[in-house]
């Protein structure tokens, strides 16, 4: 007979990158943290492109070219349409989002 006292820890048994938050959520992150580096600045088009690529090279520019294109899709995906914000308040709901993913 099993002893259900102590039930085994079942993510101890799992390697660490299992644990940690999709590439997607990640970049997202990141993204948030670039745009933050001009925090009053209104959002553009062009800015959180080159918010994104930087923020996809950091997080996933190592990986396998299907990983990377992959990550970055999905996080492309999970970005809201750009209204009259500022760079602050759009990585506030870069940060939401990001916690979604997890």
């Amino acid at each position: 007979m099993l002893d259900l006292t102590h039930p085994p820890a079942k993510l101890a048994a799992l390697p660490a990158t299992v644990t940690d938050p999709p590439y997607a959520a990640q970049i997202l992150t990141v993204l948030a943290w670039v745009l933050e580096l001009a925090p009053t600045v209104p959002v553009t088009q062009a800015g959180l492109d080159d918010a994104l690529r930087t923020a996809a090279a950091g997080i996933v520019g190592h990986r396998p070219a299907v990983v990377a294109e992959s990550a970055t899709l999905r996080a492309r995906a999970e970005l809201d349409p750009i209204t009259n914000i500022t760079r602050a308040e759009y990585a506030l709901r870069l940060r939401a989002t990001a916690k979604e993913l997890r």
